[in-house]
């Protein structure tokens, strides 16, 4: 059992965890996963390690689904049922450079340990960062401590500067910023956006994919993607590939298949469960 030392709501329906686990702890590497159960009846999920010491992993986990309520209705001093890693191949850290770090949405958690290598390998670390408003901008702190320039872009202009993160690195393109390798990590057609545009210029380019995993091994097949015209396994190839080659269109399709069975699991969820947690509450009160 891996107990919640501390929980922290960093943004709407986004809750940063501080979970006792010293042996994936001390193994951990930039780049890599866990796979976690909330309780012993729930399902699997893969959540990026965000941070972390020699005793606890940090882990950043948006409410989407059923299990990832059921974890977001735990509390600090609960203990998950399983953090089994970590899982993936860790992200290849070179001194080569200037790298820039694109984060969108809650791909700004795994970009934080990916950035924090870079700037440790002596890398020149530009950190984009994009929301669709102020208050879904998760972990702006840690980025600026993790990387020597910080970028913020917002859909709507409610913080940093108003448009895409595609805009932002453009702009560092065509100011002759000699860029080594992005990272980005994100929404699919973030990541999709941001592969495109580097292809254009030659730049390297890294995503993390982050679809449907079970297992953590490979052995079910659920998070099968296409790069460079071969499939591949994204918990045990990846999590991170060549941005250029990924076939993004195959992977959203896949990722849309599987949305109707998590609205009716969430939908169920709030209403067997919230609701009868609420009705208690209000009986507690009165």
């Amino acid at each position: 059992m891996h107990e919640i030392l501390q929980k922290d709501l960093l943004a709407p329906r986004v809750t940063r965890y501080r979970v006792l686990a010293p042996e994936v702890a001390r193994a951990r590497r930039a780049g890599q996963f866990v796979i976690v159960r909330p309780r012993d009846d729930s399902e699997r999920i893969p959540l990026t390690i965000a941070d972390g010491d020699a005793e606890t992993v940090t882990l950043v986990v948006q409410e989407v689904g059923k299990t990832t309520a059921v974890m977001a209705d735990m509390e600090a001093g609960e203990s998950l049922a399983d953090v089994c890693g970590p899982l993936g191949e860790p992200t290849r850290i070179h001194q080569v450079g200037t790298v820039v770090v694109v984060g969108g949405g809650i791909g700004i958690a795994p970009a934080h340990p990916i950035a924090q290598a870079h700037k440790a390998a002596g890398n020149h670390v530009i950190a984009i960062l994009g929301a669709r408003s102020r208050d879904l901008l998760i972990m702006e702190e840690e980025m600026q401590r993790a990387s020597h320039e910080t970028v913020i872009m917002t859909d709507d202009g409610s913080y940093g500067e108003k448009g895409f993160v595609t805009t932002a690195l453009k702009r560092l393109i065509d100011d002759g910023r000699q860029i080594a390798e992005v990272v980005a990590i994100g929404p699919a057609i973030m990541m999709k956006m941001v592969s495109q545009l580097t292809r254009d210029y030659g730049i390297p380019t890294l995503v993390s994919l982050n679809t449907i995993m079970i297992d953590g091994t490979g052995m079910c097949g659920g998070c099968r993607v296409t790069v460079g015209n071969k499939t591949r396994f994204v918990c045990v190839d990846g999590p991170e590939f060549d941005g250029h080659q990924v076939d993004f269109d195959l992977m959203m399709r896949r990722q849309a298949m599987y949305s109707e069975h998590e609205r009716r699991a969430y939908e169920e969820y709030q209403r067997t469960h919230r609701c009868r947690l609420d009705a208690r509450l209000e009986a507690a009160r009165s």
